[in-house]
């Protein structure tokens, strides 16, 4: 009995043999797809692209537009303004430079001027080369006021904080004792030359109604300045004249109180040229004997 039962089961063990094992856990499926191990990087969702709104003026208040477009109109007309009065005020600074330059225009050798009138009625003004205009800046001695070579002039910088009071053109007590000062040193210096007054402002709004804009204002402080030169110095009308330019030429950026404050000045800028000399006073004549 027992030799049957061994047959049976060899029989039973090629039978699954031949047939395979369909339970087999380590024989692959051919229906199943490989299973891969590999990395996947995680998917990320897109976030939906967004469109700025264009702005729409549809529900917008009619009276709110238009009061708007008035202002907008009001500061183009006033701009156009100050366009106007800067352009004014360059035509006349250039007409009276030209003017100044034509009282000491060259003739004969380089380097010398004469006098307008007739050709060799007065002796020719030397002209000042750009070195002696440095040796003259270099003997400025003026506390608070800073000098600098620009092409062939000198820019003599005087803050406007401490000429004049806050926002006007009414000069401090102090600010008379600077421009003395600053005259006495210019005339020892540099004797008979033409000077420029320059006003500049910073581009801070007015505080002060009187002037309209900030040219009004360096216009009113050059304007002051000359009048205190030509009456309490030794300087003279025929050597000055007065430039406005309000907030256009700054000498550093405006976004700090301490740039504001530098750029708040007053410039006299000493030219190579100088004036004619005046003719010498005659003597009255003897009375007849």
């Amino acid at each position: 009995m027992a030799a049957q039962h061994l047959r049976i089961f060899a029989c039973l063990l090629v039978a699954l043999a031949a047939i395979g094992c369909t339970q087999n856990p380590f024989r692959a499926n051919a229906g199943m797809m490989p299973v891969s191990f590999a990395p996947q990087a995680p998917s990320v969702p897109l976030a939906p692209a967004t469109v700025s709104p264009l702005p729409s003026y549809a529900n917008a208040d009619p009276k709110a537009l238009e009061t708007q477009l008035t202002r907008s109109r009001q500061e183009t007309q006033l701009v156009q303004e100050e366009l106007s009065a800067l352009r004014e005020q360059l035509a006349s600074t250039s007409s009276q430079l030209a003017q100044a330059r034509a009282v000491a225009r060259p003739a004969g050798p380089p380097g010398t001027f004469e006098s307008p009138g007739e050709a060799g009625s007065q002796p020719p003004v030397p002209a000042i080369d750009p070195a002696s205009m440095r040796e003259g800046m270099n003997h400025l001695a003026i506390p608070g006021v800073t000098s600098r070579l620009d092409g062939s002039v000198v820019r003599i910088e005087i803050p406007a904080d401490k000429l004049f009071e806050p926002g006007t053109a009414s000069l401090l007590p102090s600010g008379a004792a600077l421009l003395s000062q600053t005259a006495t040193e210019v005339s020892a210096v540099f004797k008979g030359q033409f000077i420029g007054i320059e006003g500049h402002t910073d581009t801070e709004p007015l505080q002060n109604a009187t002037w309209g804009s900030p040219h009004q204002l360096s216009v009113a402080r050059a304007s002051a300045v000359f009048d205190f030169l030509c009456g309490r110095t030794t300087l003279k009308a025929a050597q000055l004249f007065v430039v406005a330019h309000g907030p256009n030429h700054p000498v550093v950026s405006n976004a700090t109180a301490a740039g504001r404050a530098r750029n708040r000045r007053i410039e006299l800028v000493v030219y190579p040229e100088q004036m004619a000399a005046e003719p010498a006073a005659q003597a009255p004549d003897a009375p007849a004997g």
